[in-house]
């Protein structure tokens, strides 16, 4: 099955991506993850990108189409994938739509994740990453045992450029122009199913899995 997750940052899809990979057994593909590696590796690719990315700003289709076609192709998305934070424009939608058809795939369902502005924000302000091992905290919800600290690794956490309050805004500002069209692109076709994660990350996943179970079902002979 291949799923895509939309939805303005903050809204939970981390956490929602990760049950639905560890529920029905298909690859996280990340955008963020990729943009993220390659910067700290320091690669070309990531050097280019990092200075959109520290601004809130959205990375252009040359950059993010050529990665993750290569994504796409490997073994552990033989059997599905949920895409994370692709795409994000119309132009994007229309680009992994031609590229799926010339490998024989398509879109089976998206998944539209949706939280107010202001609990985004807070949400995001709050929140806290470890470097190492990628697991992530927030202040007020979910604080590090010590202060700063990771609880997995013992490195020191990090508040990201992009989760600061003025580069929130601006994220949230791009989502609404660029991204949020995607609903009616997506709904158009048939394709969008849209969650309101108000009522908890636990509660919309089971909503979800059930969701996509009627929809496998559906689509079985």
């Amino acid at each position: 099955m291949n799923l895509i997750l939309l939805g303005a940052p903050g809204t939970g899809k981390g956490t929602l991506a990760a049950g639905i990979r560890n529920a029905i057994g298909i690859a996280h593909v990340s955008t963020g993850d990729m943009f993220r590696h390659n910067i700290k590796d320091g690669t070309p690719l990531g050097k280019e990108a990092s200075g959109y990315i520290a601004h809130g700003e959205l990375v252009p289709d040359s950059l993010t189409i050529r990665m993750l076609e290569e994504r796409l192709q490997r073994d552990d998305c033989r059997k599905g994938f949920l895409l994370d934070g692709y795409p994000r424009t119309i132009a994007q939608a229309d680009a992994l739509a031609a590229f799926l058809t010339g490998v024989g795939q398509k879109i089976d369902a998206v998944l539209d994740i949706r939280l107010a502005d202001a609990t985004i924000q807070e949400r995001l302000s709050g929140r806290r990453v470890c470097p190492s091992c990628g697991s992530s905290y927030n202040l007020a919800a979910r604080p590090p045992k010590k202060p700063g600290i990771c609880d997995t690794c013992g490195t020191a956490l990090e508040h990201r450029e992009d989760d600061r309050p003025e580069t929130i805004a601006v994220r949230l500002m791009a989502y609404h122009e660029k991204t949020r069209p995607l609903e009616d692109y997506y709904a158009a076709r048939g394709l969008l199913h849209a969650y309101d994660n108000e009522v908890g990350s636990e509660i919309t996943l089971q909503s979800i899995l059930k969701a996509l179970g009627t929809l496998g079902a559906a689509s079985r002979p």
